[in-house]
């Protein structure tokens, strides 16, 4: 008597051969390339972000923006404090600039690098990928 899971059993047991299709990528959407490279952007200001906000904590933690300002006042006679010019409001504002820039740059590279490769196309043939099924 041959049952349902001898059958499958059977049928797991033989191997199908893997298919292998080639192709040509020929075209990348502009916009489907934008709307990538503005979230990429977007995930590295928020690292940009929380990346100058840990480096200042480790900083103002460890002492280092003490004994730079006193570095420099012992130079300038007291005149210069440099924990004026560097607190967490002037951080976080300096890292949200950079992250805003970042966003643009990022993201106007990333339409850049796509109106290149539709361009290299034209030359090249395309970037030849290949799939298969397991």
């Amino acid at each position: 008597m041959s049952t349902v899971a001898d059958k499958l059993a059977k049928k797991s047991s033989h191997k199908t051969s893997a298919k292998q299709v080639r192709l040509r990528l020929v075209y990348v959407d502009f916009w489907s390339a934008v709307k990538l490279s503005f979230l990429a952007a977007v995930a590295l200001a928020i690292v940009t972000v929380v990346t100058f906000f840990l480096v200042y904590l480790i900083v103002q933690t460890t002492g280092l923006i003490g004994k730079v300002d006193e570095f420099f006042q012992s130079f300038s006679d007291g005149g210069i404090s440099i924990t004026a010019f560097i607190g967490l409001p002037q951080v976080m504002a300096f890292a949200a600039i950079i992250a805003i820039l970042n966003l643009v740059v990022v993201t106007v590279l990333g339409a850049v690098v796509a109106g290149i490769y539709n361009l290299a196309v034209k030359v090249t043939g395309g970037l030849l990928v290949g799939f298969t099924s397991n």
